[in-house]
This record gives C-alpha cells, sequence and structure tokens, in this order.
C-alpha cells in the first residue's frame, strides 16, 4: 500500500474508527484537506408498546421517575470483563406497573400503627400494594364484628378435607388487642406509609354459612364492607385459595346448608358464586361513586395426576360460570417444591422459570376457555424449602429479585410476596422482618436480606423495563430498566458459585460520565444460606439482617469514560445505575 496515493493519512483512517465506535468528534487534516464530516451514531427512538393486556388497568396509576447521585464513593474497576451484557434502551418492554412490588399484611403481625421500627421500613420500602387481611384467614374473616362475635348464621365447626370437624376458628376485624391486627389499624397503616390496599374478601362464608342463602349472606358482607371502605381501595378479590382442599368452605356439611350447594366445592360453584359477589360489590362502588377492580382466583398452572379433581378442573369450571365478569386473574405460587429441603441452585432456577411458564398457562387457559385476556396478579409468592432457613438467607432476597425481573418481562400486572411477619419456625418463616421470636438477640422488626433486595433493586429501577441480554453465560441473570430523567437501570445476579466480571453495552444511549452500583453479597454463615447480607461491604450489627444503615449508604462510583464494567462476586447482586449524558 502506498500512502501517498490516498487522500486521507492512515493516522485518520485510525482515528475515524474510533468516532465510528465511540461517537466522540475528533478533527484530522492533511495538507489543507478538510476532514470528512463523521456522524454521531443514530439513536433509534423509544417509544412505549401498547399496554399488554395481562398489566392493563395496574399502569392507571404509573408515574414517570426521576432520579440525580450527588453523593458516592469513587472505586476502581475491573480492566477486563468475562461476561458481556447487553442492553437496548430504546427497547421498552413495559411501563413498569408500581403494583408489582405489593407485599401480604396478616392478622397475627400486631396492630402495626402501634411499631414504628416497622412503619418505617415499611415506608423506606414502599411497596405500593399491601394486601390484607391475608392468606387462608381470609376466608374465616368477618371484617366488621367484634372480637368472638360471629355471625348467628356461622357454625362453631369446619370440616377439614377427610370430613372430621375442627373449631371454627373465626377473626374479627374489630378486635383491638395489641396481637393483631384490625381493620381500621390496616387503613391506618396503609395511610401512614403512603401505601395502597388489595383486599381479599371471606368467600368462605357463602359455603359453611347456615342462612336460608349463604351466598347472599356472603355478598352482602362484602358489599358492606365496600361501601365501609368508601373508595380507600380498587383492588379486591374474593376468596383465597379455594380450590384447595385445606380452605374454610372446601368441604361443607350438607346438613347445615340450605341452598342445595355440594359437599365439596368446584369452579363451577366458586364461578357462579363469584358473579353474585361481584355484582353486589359493584352496586355498592356505584352507590358511593366509585370504581373498584374484583379479581377472580386460578389456578397457576396444570395440576399432577395426585391432585384433587377439584383442582384439576378449577380453571375450566370457573370460567363456564364467570364468563368475562372478573376485572382481572389471580394466582399463587411458592415456586420451590413443598417442604423439600432445597438447595441455593434449585431455589435460583425457579425464580427464572416459572414466571413465563404461568403466565402463558394463564393466557392459554382463558383462550380455551372462551374469555377475554385480562390482567394477571400473582398476589402470594415466596419458596417452600425449608429445614436450611432458606426463607430468611440472602439466597431467597436473590430469588426475589431474579423473581421481579422475570416477572416484568412476562408482563404480570401486579405481586405481593409472602409476607411481612410471620413465625421463625427454626427459619422457616416467609416474613421479611423478624417479629421478635428470632433468636440470637435479633430486635423485633429487624429486616431479613430479602428487604435489603428489595429495597436496592427498587432504588436503580426506573419506570420503564427494557431489553437487556447476557451473551453465553448461563450464570448471570438480568434485567433493565430507564428512567424518565434519562439514566439506565441494571440489576445482574451471579447465581453462581463463581465470581464474575461483567462488561455492560447499551445500545441507543449516550452513556454520560459516571455509573454507579450497590453490591448485594452474604455472609460465612449457615453454608449457602447465610442469613446476613452485606452491602458494599456493609453488614448487619446482628446474626443475621443487612445494614441498618440502608437508607444511608452511598454507592460506589466510576467513570464511564473508559467503559463500564463491574465485579460480580459469587452469589450476588449488583445494581447499577448509568448516567445518561446530557
Amino acid at each position: 500500500m502506498i500512502l501517498r496515493n490516498f487522500s486521507v493519512p492512515l493516522q485518520c483512517l485510525l482515528l475515524f474508527t474510533i468516532v465510528a465506535a465511540t461517537g466522540t468528534v475528533l478533527s484530522c487534516k492533511k495538507s489543507g484537506t478538510p476532514a470528512p464530516v463523521i456522524n454521531p451514531p443514530v439513536i433509534q427512538p423509544a417509544v412505549d408498546p401498547p399496554t399488554a393486556a395481562t398489566i392493563g388497568f395496574f399502569l392507571d396509576d404509573w408515574q414517570a421517575r426521576t432520579i440525580s447521585i450527588t453523593n458516592f464513593k469513587d472505586t476502581t474497576i475491573p480492566a477486563s470483563a468475562s461476561t458481556i451484557l447487553n442492553v437496548n434502551a430504546s427497547a421498552i418492554l413495559t411501563k413498569i406497573p408500581p403494583a408489582i412490588f405489593g407485599n401480604n399484611a396478616n392478622l397475627w403481625m400486631t396492630q402495626m400503627v402501634t411499631e414504628a421500627p416497622l412503619i418505617t421500613h415499611v415506608t423506606n420500602l414502599h411497596p405500593h400494594i399491601i394486601r390484607f387481611p391475608g392468606g387462608s384467614i381470609s376466608d374465616v374473616f368477618f371484617w366488621n364484628a367484634q372480637k368472638g362475635v360471629a355471625p348467628a348464621d356461622a357454625p362453631d365447626s369446619l370440616l377439614q378435607a377427610n370430613g372430621t370437624k375442627q373449631p371454627s376458628g373465626f377473626w374479627f376485624g374489630k378486635n383491638p388487642e395489641s396481637w393483631t391486627l384490625s381493620v381500621d389499624n390496616y387503613y391506618a397503616m396503609l395511610q401512614q406509609t403512603g401505601n395502597k390496599g388489595l383486599i381479599t374478601i371471606n368467600y368462605g362464608y357463602a359455603r359453611y354459612g347456615k342462612s336460608a342463602n349463604p351466598v347472599a349472606a356472603g355478598a352482602h358482607l362484602a358489599a358492606d364492607w365496600v361501601r365501609y371502605d368508601n373508595g380507600r381501595t380498587r383492588y379486591w378479590e374474593i376468596g383465597n385459595e379455594n380450590f384447595g382442599d385445606w380452605e374454610a368452605g372446601h368441604r361443607i356439611n350438607t346438613a347445615d346448608n340450605k341452598d342445595g350447594q355440594p359437599a365439596i366445592i368446584t369452579g363451577e360453584v366458586y364461578g357462579a358464586h363469584f358473579k353474585v359477589f361481584a355484582d353486589s360489590m359493584r352496586k355498592a362502588a356505584a352507590e358511593i361513586g366509585r370504581t373498584i377492580q374484583i379479581g377472580a382466583l386460578m389456578t397457576e398452572a396444570p395440576r399432577a395426576s395426585w391432585a384433587t379433581n377439584t383442582e384439576k378442573t378449577w380453571n375450566t369450571g370457573l370460567l363456564s360460570k364467570t364468563g368475562n365478569s372478573p376485572d382481572y386473574y389471580v394466582v399463587h405460587n411458592y415456586f420451590t417444591p413443598y417442604n423439600t429441603n432445597s438447595n441455593a441452585d434449585e431455589v435460583l432456577a425457579s425464580a427464572v422459570n416459572e414466571p413465563k411458564k404461568m403466565i402463558d398457562f394463564v393466557q392459554q387457559t382463558l383462550t380455551a376457555g372462551g374469555a377475554t385476556i385480562k390482567p394477571v396478579a400473582l398476589d402470594e409468592w415466596n419458596i417452600f424449602a425449608v429445614g436450611s432457613r432458606q426463607m430468611v438467607s440472602h439466597v431467597n432476597g436473590m430469588h426475589a429479585v431474579i423473581l421481579l425481573g422475570e416477572l416484568l418481562k412476562s408482563k404480570y400486572g401486579l405481586s405481593a410476596r409472602w409476607d411481612l411477619a410471620n413465625g421463625w419456625d427454626n427459619g422457616n418463616d416467609h416474613a421479611m422482618f423478624n417479629n421478635g421470636d428470632e433468636p440470637g438477640g435479633v430486635p423485633k422488626w429487624n429486616p431479613r436480606p430479602v428487604f435489603h433486595h428489595m429495597f436496592f433493586f427498587k432504588k436503580f429501577l426506573g419506570d420503564r423495563a427494557i431489553s437487556s441480554s447476557v451473551v453465553s453465560n448461563p450464570a448471570v441473570e438480568t434485567s433493565a430498566s430507564s428512567f424518565s430523567s434519562g439514566q439506565v437501570g441494571i440489576t445482574l445476579v451471579n447465581k453462581s458459585t463463581t465470581p464474575q466480571t461483567v462488561q455492560v453495552n447499551i445500545d441507543n444511549f449516550t452513556t454520560g460520565s459516571r455509573f454507579y452500583w450497590y453490591t448485594l453479597t452474604g455472609g460465612s454463615d449457615n453454608g449457602e444460606f447465610s442469613g446476613k447480607v452485606f452491602v458494599n461491604g456493609k453488614g448487619p450489627d446482628y446474626v443475621s439482617g443487612g445494614p441498618a444503615s440502608y437508607a444511608d449508604l452511598v454507592p460506589y462510583s466510576a467513570s464511564a469514560t473508559g467503559g463500564i464494567r463491574v465485579a460480580l462476586p459469587a452469589r450476588a447482586v449488583v445494581v447499577l445505575l448509568v448516567d445518561k449524558k446530557s
């Protein structure tokens, strides 16, 4: 090659290569010849897609999110990376529904408003939705009753699945005792923490009630709650897991029943009753000038051969009676096999694989039943792994982060984790907070690792989910988002026991001067299920949990001019924020 035959010298060609790769404006001249103009990379506009039918009205209270980082700790980054992450800032998957971060209260976790540390933590986390009164207790809960005063037509005993009797064990919404949660204090807690409600109606009463028309009695009780609520709550659901033989009203004493209901519930029975409840509740809402949305229960997956016939046929029976009456559909999932000592790999894999399977199953079921696809709410989720304190571990926090990202990719409208408080049970405790029974001097309401994972995941999560993918490394999971203020937020989870280094490439985005991150790692206690979480090296003051100063921790930061690379320790989470060039 003879360089003098070219009007642009080799040095300029090299510079042009740099321009094409970086968008940097450079100048190069030879003998008065003007340098060619190099246009910056074309950035495709980000366009919001149509709202997914499975999200629907859960986006009605969407708000733009902005963020600005002014305080950080400058640090170094890896010189190279073994893993590539590609993010496309213009490929919007969905606007992010605020209800995706919900949680569950229950009736045995105190009056809440009396617990200042708990109120502070719930305010800081801001789950947006807090479901009540919680799980199976919903079907034995009389919201407007004084302690011990059940309706006259409520039986003294209920039938178990095997036909034996047990005391009814009803719960009451006007119980003022300190250990339980009244309806009024539930509302007060929501107001104090800035959250909203999701109320589960007592459907079981329509089955076990002894009046001449127990369905009408149950529907009237539900409608009265709608009137009393007076527009404070938009989302309601009728019953909790009523397809399950563990629920009150699944099996009833037909000798007490006066409207000809079968001994064992079916999807058809629930579907027909759903319409009666929904009509009464909507009429009550219209009387007070309010609009509510009412959810119907579905099974989330095909049932195994050993499941009851009720479970196997629930969805088809339900849809044969409800038609398009439900406003949304409710599913639950505890992801790992029931009461199994699952290892960390199994726990983490369940968060990756199950969300899309569930939503696909729900949509296929609705289509096969001739029903319109409507919003989907996963309003109970956690893991069932037991025996190694998996539920209170750093790994369960990692599971939550992966799961939330997958729920956004699969376009759920709402999710609510089970639950805020529960019981220690040697570490088989679903709770986000210690309710005072955890050993080792851990203070009441000390947040478990999952709280910190969800807090920091939300901190760098924008208002739109965007496309992201890891190249050829199944150990690393990712999700990404963008802020209306321009930044890109990225979550990285290393499921493996081998440290990783990750280079982040963002298409259709002009990177600013800096990026910021928090790294969440476990401790060396309890094998692979550490009960501790360290955030940027700051750990708990007690034998479990995370840093008490979580709300004040500043992120690490580095210059983005040399590329965006982060170290991802073994079994760790990194949440990352990248500035956009102004």
